[in-house]
């Protein structure tokens, strides 16, 4: 024997099988626990070989195939924290070699959770690489893609491998979250990957060829994998991983050609865009792309003449021969220089319709357009007084869902009379060329933080956003903002405080020809028709606000975007009342808004009719609770509590916050919003189809959850329940004997004197017992941490963090059937085993989906 043996009573080279057999009757007992980490420590010591005898129990045992904690993964972790106390156990040489071969075919069929533990006993890292690959190979041939996929990305031999070879089954067998783990730290293997996806989705590429090349695939429907889906796998993975979207040339003309189809909409359905705008931007989508010009030809023989087609085609310098013969006749026929009679009728066309429109009431020589710091100092004196009321506006590039967010290109700050329009990108280069780049974000904090300054906006939240994209200096300046007035708020209590208010509370002159033409107003410029008579003209709205110079009409709408701010809180101020808010503005900003309980009811039940009238046509695929992520609007908390009792990731919006928050939590962290009543017509707009579900508000918050889970089709296991903590969503807890927590208790009530309640220490933790994520989500499972530091409370919990052990009645820690305590490593909230669970399990039984010998850190009594 080349270690000591912790107990003399027991033989050198005792039969592993045997000790199988008194560790698997300990296992049964549940109150045998202590007895049982003894036994397997006591008999690990007494084997001649335990890293041999380890594999002998694993080999003749099959309880650890199946997912969760169980009795192989117990022993296999035992002997892990053995092997720290006695490091000469530890073999080399060729011993060790027929140790990695057997423990190879066990890998090959073991759960996620004994890979890491068994590849660091066995020293899998040193093994050869050559003979790594090879076995990894022969798992792949035998059509175990997913199995040969996670042990190379445990081997880290992903470098030696062909990506794509690798990868495509995954991707056929919708493990996308797999293989995208497989490339996630090689940045050339992502490279690969996108540009092969972008092969794919070249026009007439058949995917079902390449699906033909792997042999049994399961999971593959061919349907599912099309065009579409790859091209919005591939933004994803661009945005994901940082690469240039010019590596995959495929999907960004897939992409341009369905914004070129958007803004012919615009143009010539809608009729909301003007001619140069809308030239602006089609000239900046197809740029000197010749496959997209020539789909602007065709898109432009659709829905002009062959006319226009073969002015533009004279405008990109195409070549006759690639043209269509109409086209190519009308192009000789063309003159040299460029007609204006569609730019000079558009112009008429708005000046006499101009009466129609919200009018800025100053002069021209008031709206100061400013590139250089020097003039910038008279919009510093003006607009940074203590009483000033400033509105504040944005202009930004469309992207036209390209990857990214919108970075500001102008800001508009206007005070009473007088516009300042501020050429951001402008002015933060000059800035930075001088070395005074924090000059410009010191002006915008000043002005925000201000609490003596009121500054007005609409929908400020996402301004603050795009301005924190912009510049990095301003990120989180939301939190540092005072005196700030949303009239997106105002706007929405003025919907609320009368229903029917949109049907024209307020008429607007139309002129004959106008009518059934211009769409119905919305956002903004129906703001400005309901309180000032008439609407904004938007059509310099999608202008490109990059382009330099601006034109005269982009400089008069940007100042009357943020001018017409003034204009309606100074009316609203004036006379609150006749516009059915309270007579302190100040207080109708913050309080609710009023309606009949009655004709609220009626509200919520259209909206949840046309919720599920869209949202249940097709039922979706299984989705498992730790995949399911959402986030919940201030109304539905006790929802969200019940959703994290099932292992779901919820976000749960505070009280104070606007619901168009959910909006952009969605989007920043893919979370499928959950809402109610109002909100979700505004919401449901401004995320993906799908991604926005309306909740019956006059259910219960149980018969909410179960409503959520049928419809997303969630399956929840019993290790999904209580796997968060459902005051924090923590998905990580500290796992504390009965002994040790009660030592705590005591030591609180000792500090009690001090004014102390609770007990933290500033020790750190050794993690013996993980759960790895699983390997096709990106949300992890929760990790139940065992208690091995002698020194203190705060073992493993996050910085700051305090165990609340004065919240533990004094009867539980009585209970004999009790051993451990879980305590939430961000909040401290101490759990125990008790009939919670039953009761959860019994209520949520329709959902629920037992998955073999499946067992959850909470057994059923």
């Amino acid at each position: 024997m080349n270690q000591e043996s912790d107990s003399n009573d027991e033989p050198a080279g005792q039969d592993p099988l045997l000790l199988l057999k008194t560790i698997q009757l300990l296992w049964t007992k549940k109150e045998m626990k202590k007895q049982l980490k003894e036994e397997i420590r006591r008999g690990f010591a007494g084997l001649e070989d335990p890293l041999a005898g380890l594999l002998d129990i694993l080999e003749s045992s099959t309880d650890w195939k199946g997912k969760g904690h169980s009795l192989g993964y117990y022993i296999t972790s035992e002997l892990q924290l053995w092997m720290k106390e006695h490091p000469a156990v530890q073999q080399s040489g060729m011993k060790l070699k027929k140790l990695q071969t057997r423990v190879l075919r066990i890998l090959a069929q073991c759960p996620a959770n004994l890979l890491d533990p068994l590849i660091s006993i066995y020293q899998l890292h040193t093994a050869d690489r050559n003979y790594l690959l090879g076995h990894v190979s022969h798992l792949y041939h035998r059509g175990d893609y997913k199995e040969a996929a996670i042990l190379s990305i445990k081997l880290k031999l992903q470098p030696d491998q062909d990506v794509e070879k690798m990868c495509m089954p995954l991707l056929f067998q919708d493990k996308i979250n797999l293989m995208e783990d497989y490339v996630g730290e090689y940045p050339e293997l992502q490279c690969k990957l996108l540009q092969i996806l972008d092969t794919w989705c070249e026009p007439g590429f058949n995917i079902r060829d390449i699906a033909r090349q792997y042999q049994g695939l399961s999971r593959y429907k061919p349907d599912k994998l099309n065009r579409k889906m790859l091209s919005k796998l591939v933004f994803r993975l661009l945005d994901r991983f940082n690469v240039d979207p010019a590596l995959c040339p495929n999907v960004v003309n897939q992409r341009h050609l369905r914004t070129l189809n958007y803004l012919f909409y615009k143009r010539f359905v809608e009729k909301t865009m003007t001619q140069e705008n809308w030239t602006d931007h089609v000239q900046s989508t197809v740029g000197e792309n010749q496959w997209l010009q020539g789909h602007l030809i065709q898109l432009l023989i659709n829905y002009c003449d062959l006319n226009t087609a073969a002015r533009w085609a004279q405008r990109c310098n195409l070549p006759e021969e690639i043209l269509p013969i109409g086209v190519a006749d009308e192009l000789q026929k063309l003159k040299i220089q460029e007609s204006v009679e569609e730019a000079t009728k558009a112009e008429n066309y708005e000046e006499i319709n101009k009466k129609n429109y919200y009018q800025l009431p100053i002069p021209r020589a008031n709206i100061h357009f400013l590139q250089k710091w020097e003039e910038m100092l008279q919009c510093w004196e003006k607009v940074l007084q203590p009483g000033q009321i400033v509105a504040i506006d944005m202009e930004w590039r469309p992207s036209f869902g390209m990857v990214g967010k919108p970075r500001v290109s102008l800001l508009q700050i206007a005070v009473k009379d007088e516009v300042f329009l501020l050429d951001l990108p402008q002015l933060l280069e000059q800035a930075e060329m001088e070395g005074e780049k924090e000059k410009l974000p010191h002006f915008i904090q000043m002005l925000y933080s201000d609490a003596a300054i009121t500054k007005l906006g609409y929908g400020m939240s996402g301004d603050l956003s795009s301005l924190a994209a912009t510049c990095f200096a301003l990120k989180g300046m939301d939190k540092q903002s005072q005196g700030v007035v949303d009239l997106l708020t105002v706007d929405k209590q003025l919907q609320m405080a009368s229903i029917d208010w949109k049907k024209g509370s307020r008429k607007v002159e139309q002129s004959y020809e106008d009518k059934g033409i211009r769409q119905p107003e919305k956002g903004l410029s129906l703001l400005v028709q309901h309180v000032l008579g008439k609407p904004l003209d938007k059509t310099e709205q999608l202008s490109n606000w990059e382009k330099r110079p601006l034109r005269e009409e982009q400089i008069v709408y940007a100042a009357s975007d943020a001018y017409c701010l003034l204009e309606i809180y100074e009316k609203l101020c004036k006379d609150p009342a006749s516009f059915g808010l309270n007579s302190d503005l100040t207080k109708s900003l913050v309080g609710k808004p009023t309606i009949k309980a009655r004709a609220k009811k009626q509200l919520n039940k259209q909206e949840q009719c046309k919720g599920s009238e869209k949202e249940t046509s097709r039922p979706p695929a299984p989705i498992s609770a730790k995949e399911f992520n959402v986030v919940c609007d201030n109304m539905l908390q006790g929802l969200g509590r019940y959703l994290r009792c099932l292992g779901v990731d919820v976000r749960m919006l505070e009280n104070e916050d606007d619901h168009r928050k959910a909006a952009e939590i969605a989007r920043q962290e893919g979370r499928v919003i959950l809402t109610s009543g109002l909100p979700y017509q505004t919401l449901q707009s401004q995320v993906g189809e799908g991604r926005c579900f309306s909740v019956n508000c006059s259910e219960k918050a149980k018969e909410q959850a179960l409503q959520v889970l049928k419809h997303f089709n969630v399956h929840v296991t019993l290790e999904d329940i209580f796997s968060r903590c459902q005051v924090c969503n923590c998905n990580k807890y500290l796992k504390v004997p009965k002994e040790r927590m009660r030592q705590l208790v005591e030591g609180s009530k000792h500090s009690a004197g001090d004014g102390g309640t609770s007990c933290s220490t500033p020790c750190k933790e050794k993690s013996s017992r993980t759960c790895d994520a699983a390997q096709h989500t990106e949300t992890t499972q929760s990790e139940w941490l065992e208690w091995t530091d002698p020194c203190g409370a705060a073992v493993g919990l996050e910085e700051g963090t305090t165990l609340q052990v004065a919240a533990i009645p004094p009867g539980v820690l009585d209970k004999a059937e009790l051993t451990d305590f879980y305590c939430c490593t961000r909040c401290g909230k101490v759990f125990w085993e008790g009939s919670h669970f039953g009761r959860v399990v019994s209520q949520f039984k329709d959902v629920l989906v037992i998955v073999g010998d499946e067992q959850s850190i909470y057994k059923l009594s």
